[in-house]
């Protein structure tokens, strides 16, 4: 490495608003000039295997990890972390030392969960990003700016005490803006 401290570019936002096709976008710039680059995701995100997979098809090659403890930077200079929230809070200790290794780290997650609460490490990860995509989506019901995501069961708004996670896509969220968020029985 150069000697140079790392930069982390985090990537967000509510479900289908593109977060996996803009990191591959990203990274694609960078295998343009030659980076080496290594994408990890957690083993709790079965959903296409090895790789990271925007919905509109576009993919990459990816590591399966259970714990942040197993990402390392090995020859790489460009690491990413696909669904971040999935990861404990060691990923913050992890993707401090790879910037200071002089990595380029590239993070995507929900920035909410479904209750439209911050979820899990990515506030923290977000307040270290040098630099910030924010993404939005469609509302699935109304057409408007969607920055929540709605977890749906058996047709209906999941209750506020569904348990947080819940790997899946458009079988079980859609994206929604904060009029058509619905989260019943949300402590007032």
């Amino acid at each position: 490495m150069t000697g140079k401290q790392g930069r982390l570019h985090v990537i967000a936002g509510c479900m289908s608003s593109g977060k996996t096709g803009e990191l591959i976008r990203l990274l694609s710039r960078h295998r343009v000039i030659g980076d080496e680059i290594v994408i990890y995701k957690h083993q709790v995100d079965s959903r296409d295997g090895d790789k990271a997979r925007s919905r509109l098809g576009t993919e990459m090659g990816a590591v399966v990890v259970s714990d942040a403890s197993e990402i390392t930077q090995g020859p790489c200079r460009v690491v990413a972390v696909e669904e971040a929230q999935f990861f404990g809070e060691n990923l913050i200790d992890v993707v401090r030392d790879l910037l200071g290794n002089g990595c380029q780290v590239y993070v995507t997650g929900l920035n909410q969960d479904f209750r439209g609460e911050p979820f899990s490490i990515m506030p923290a990860l977000m307040s270290l990003a040098d630099e910030l995509s924010l993404l939005t989506a469609i509302c699935q019901k109304c057409h408007g700016v969607a920055t929540r995501t709605q977890r749906i069961i058996d047709g209906e708004p999941a209750s506020w005490d569904s348990p947080t996670i819940l790997v899946g896509g458009g079988d079980f969220y859609e994206a929604r803006c904060p009029d058509c968020h619905q989260v019943p029985g949300r402590p007032s």
